[in-house]
């Protein structure tokens, strides 16, 4: 038999669900309903993040909000809420910031409901969990934004060293001495040292074969990204670009010559 106070005992408010379906027979036929499409707006809303997609992303936060409020899962309801908000508000740092927070309070309501019906646990997206790396990624660029952004990307894979220009990225070079570097992206238009004079720098010094280099760039003129490729880097990263494809570039960088 099902008890409902292993629901209310952990925050569910079934009382004000109730309000809505009437009766428990009915509250806990769309539970179930819940637990069957919940998956599904899971990997929607992955898929719209790594996509930095926040209109659609948006738009699945505002179903599983009103899912949660429906079935009274009030702390989810409020996530989810703050979500589709800075969703619509195009804030793609406020998402990365509290998204692991969201999908963590999604799966502590799936494993409570799974209980409650007397189900078996269904398969969930884990938070990201940060783990001892031991490779990293050099990421030069002049823009917080952006390494902070990249940074976030690959927190559970990468240790990210950041640049903020050429001369901190040739210190940071020359200082390492554990070779954990994998791979470098390296804006063009920086101040002190520009991309171009690092890229000088990596050839008068035989270091590409060593540290495989792509660009991220937002030059649109031919002649730069010309100039750029004829260097031996590996690709180039377009400005604005999203998760995925910073995941495609830096891949095929660190995995060049392996």
């Amino acid at each position: 038999m099902k008890d409902v106070n292993l629901l209310t005992s952990n925050g569910v408010d079934v009382q004000k669900s109730l309000e809505l379906f009437g009766n428990m027979d009915t509250y806990n036929e769309t539970l179930e309903e819940f637990l069957e499409g919940v998956g599904e707006k899971l990997n929607n809303l992955k898929r719209y993040k790594e996509a930095s997609d926040m209109a659609n992303y948006a738009i699945y936060a505002h179903s599983l909000k009103s899912d949660a409020r429906y079935l009274g899962f009030v702390k989810l309801a409020e996530l989810a809420y703050n979500h589709e908000m800075q969703g619509k508000a195009n804030a793609v740092s406020y998402i990365y910031d509290h998204y692991d927070e969201l999908i963590a309070e999604t799966n502590r309501i799936i494993d409570l409901a799974t209980s409650y019906l007397g189900k078996e646990k269904i398969q969930r997206e884990e938070p990201v969990r940060n783990t001892v790396k031991d490779k990293a990624i050099l990421v030069v660029d002049d823009s917080d934004l952006i390494t902070n952004f990249i940074s976030k990307i690959f927190n559970d894979t990468f240790e990210v060293i950041m640049a903020h220009d050429g001369k901190e990225a040739i210190d940071i070079l020359t200082t390492t001495v554990d070779n954990k570097i994998s791979g470098i992206l390296l804006d063009l238009n920086m101040p002190n040292i520009n991309g171009f004079e690092v890229l000088d720098y990596f050839k008068d010094n035989n270091l590409f074969m060593k540290y495989p280099v792509s660009i991220i760039t937002g030059a649109d003129d031919r002649g730069s990204i010309d100039r750029a490729f004829t260097y031996p880097i590996i690709d180039m990263l377009q400005k604005p670009f999203n998760e995925r494809d910073v995941k495609r570039v830096v891949e095929k960088t660190v995995s060049y010559g392996k």
